[in-house]
């Protein structure tokens, strides 16, 4: 007999990828979980080693979390559970590469407000406020837990 525990052990279903699938297509504009949480993967890597990219390009390329954000509550309990330490631990992977926007609570979709400990910046270009150039748009200072490098 099967357990009605989300977590057990048993395959994913038919109904289940279904129910993924429709879930996906709901919150995600066609793409596949698959392919979102590996996009989130990218993001979180390339933050890890440092990134290159500018704020406003940065906010966007995290827009897969987003999708992530409203697609999961539309998936079954059971792809949840088995998801969820994947996510959880980009999440964690992520939050140890950024810090927080100074002064500011975790609010919802907290992954726009952090910014990488490590920013590359081109040789001799102008850091107003401290920051690379593409990161000025932010409303302080560049926090001493962010790092420029050349």
């Amino acid at each position: 007999m099967r357990s009605t525990d989300p977590v057990d052990d048993a395959p994913l279903t038919a109904q289940d990828y279904e129910a993924v699938h429709a879930a996906v297509s709901a919150g995600a504009g066609g793409r596949t979980l698959n392919s979102l949480v590996a996009d989130w993967r990218d993001v979180v890597e390339d933050v890890e080693e440092g990134s290159a990219r500018c704020a406003p390009e940065l906010d966007d390329d995290i827009c897969c979390r987003d999708a992530l954000a409203r697609v999961w509550p539309l998936l079954p309990p059971r792809v949840q559970a088995v998801r969820r330490p994947e996510l959880d631990e980009l999440d964690g992977r992520f939050r140890a590469a950024t810090v927080p926007w100074p002064d500011r609570e975790e609010p919802h979709r907290w992954w726009h407000y952090r910014i990488p400990r490590v920013l590359e910046a081109e040789v001799g270009a102008p850091r107003p406020q401290g920051w690379p150039l593409g990161w000025e748009v932010l409303p302080f200072p560049k926090p001493d837990g962010v790092r420029v490098v050349e």
